[in-house]
């Protein structure tokens, strides 16, 4: 998700290598908290060039997305022609516009947001009572924050010379309570990518109360 609708340029609509080691998680998570895949329904909050969501869609999900990047989603249409996936992002009023979805999953958008209270409460908005929020970001933590220092790898880690790159640099507490002030019952965590106390990402997944 990029503040400027037209800045984020994407060079293909296959999956993002965060996929590789985000999906097989995400799609697991789902699998235990929904039985009838052809049943549920998956909105991607910030859904980039679409691959998640065709991902999820060819396991039977019916899933629907939006982005705020016009050349995303123009990538996305051209490759997913069926699915629903358009331009808007966490400041609209998604829920009134789509309705609401039994899982609602957002891949390292978080950190990228100015207002993550806003984006965490039209995600809450557009989950169903009983439903559930799979947000992942970087992971960041006591040892794998010393393990970069120690390398001399935090400015690249950082990326502050990236152009609309990261602006929120998450821990578990500090997502969790995001999650928790917005109304979510529960939040639970899946580290990936490597051990969890250096993980790449960590996967919340926060459930709303019926």
């Amino acid at each position: 998700m990029s503040v400027d609708l037209n800045a984020s340029t994407y060079v293909h609509s296959k999956p993002a290598t965060a996929h590789n080691y985000l999906m097989p998680t995400v799609v697991d998570v789902l699998g235990d908290n929904f039985q009838a895949v052809d049943e549920t329904t998956v909105f991607d909050l910030g859904c980039g060039t679409g691959g998640a969501a065709a991902l999820l869609s060819d396991k039977g999900y019916e899933v629907a997305g939006v982005d705020p990047s016009r050349d995303g989603i123009a990538k996305a249409n051209f490759a997913y022609p069926d699915l629903s996936l358009e331009i808007g992002s966490a400041y609209d009023d998604l829920a009134d516009r789509y309705g609401t979805f039994d899982a609602v999953i957002s891949l390292e958008v978080v950190e990228h947001v100015y207002d993550p209270r806003t984006f965490s409460s039209t995600m809450f908005d557009l989950v169903k009572p009983g439903g559930i929020a799979v947000v992942s970001t970087p992971f960041h933590g006591y040892w794998k924050n010393l393990a970069l220092a120690l390398t001399g790898r935090m400015d690249n880690h950082h990326m502050p010379l990236k152009d609309h790159g990261h602006i929120k640099f998450w821990s578990p507490e500090t997502l969790k309570t995001l999650l928790l002030d917005t109304g979510f019952e529960s939040v639970d965590f899946e580290y990936v990518g490597r051990i969890s106390l250096l993980a790449k990402s960590m996967i919340a997944v926060a459930h709303k109360p019926n």
